[in-house]
């Protein structure tokens, strides 16, 4: 299955409709008053994502969530792709802001790791969205801005910075993604993932052998008595988290 991605649609179409400029406001267009706004279209496409998945946003639901027909919905948005787009701005313009712990760079950038992390949660959807090409509205636009200001002042060369950001939101986004692996785990499976491995503890203890993998044996079951199984979302966040502002740290060092 293809991978959903931004700005696969038409440029131009997408970046009038991200910035507003709709066909009743151009100069010499005139017609009826439109009944939805492309707010309306947006919620609408993001309450069934966040639902039942991105693949389940098609312009003919979308517009039956709006109680109108597919024909119409294409007057206000000119596909799903430019559809796909509107969603990430408006959730981008949207997430949460929030204030540092203290005014240090550390603590400004586990506020934009935080934060986007929220926004995954919120929106699950959007973590598995290719965005190497970005919707560029003013939804991504204020997101970049607040982000890159969290490492303002650190004495980075801009493009160093610009890849420092890329680097911690990649971070996030890799969590997000394994998080919602584990959470559809659960649901597949009805069982929480300490309740798997000890429903299947007898199965592994036919074909494992410890003093084969002495390592694995001792590493595995510290690591499953510590997170009540293989993998712990929270604990992968933190540490690995941790781990990248250690590195800036160590980047920002060296200037």
């Amino acid at each position: 299955m293809a991978t959903d991605r931004s700005s696969a649609g038409d440029p131009a179409r997408t970046l009038a409709l991200l910035w507003g400029l709709t066909a009743e406001e151009k100069p010499g267009r005139r017609g009826p008053k439109q009944a939805r706004s492309t707010g309306e279209i947006a919620a609408a496409a993001i309450a069934l994502a966040d639902a039942e998945g991105v693949d389940a946003v098609t312009m003919r639901r979308v517009a039956q969530e709006l109680g109108l027909s597919p024909m119409a919905l294409y007057t206000y948005v000119p596909g799903k792709a430019e559809l796909l787009d509107l969603m990430l701005d408006t959730v981008y313009a949207t997430m949460p802001r929030s204030a540092p712990a203290e005014e240090t760079w550390r603590a400004r950038v586990t506020a934009v790791a935080d934060d986007n992390r929220a926004l995954f949660r919120a929106h699950p959807w959007v973590a598995a969205v290719s965005t190497s090409r970005p919707p560029l509205g003013p939804g991504l636009m204020a997101k970049y801005e607040y982000e890159l200001r969290a490492l303002e002042g650190t004495g980075l060369p801009d493009v160093e910075l610009d890849a420092a950001l890329t680097h911690l939101l990649g971070f996030v986004q890799t969590c997000a993604r394994m998080a919602a692996d584990e959470r559809a785990a659960e649901q597949d499976s009805a069982l929480t993932d300490a309740q798997w491995w000890q429903a299947n503890a007898d199965l592994l203890a036919r074909v494992f052998d410890p003093e084969r993998y002495p390592v694995a044996a001792r590493v595995g079951a510290a690591a499953g008595q510590a997170h009540g199984g293989a993998y712990s979302p929270d604990h992968a966040y933190a540490f690995g988290l941790a781990r990248v502002l250690d590195g800036l740290e160590a980047l920002i060092g060296e200037g």
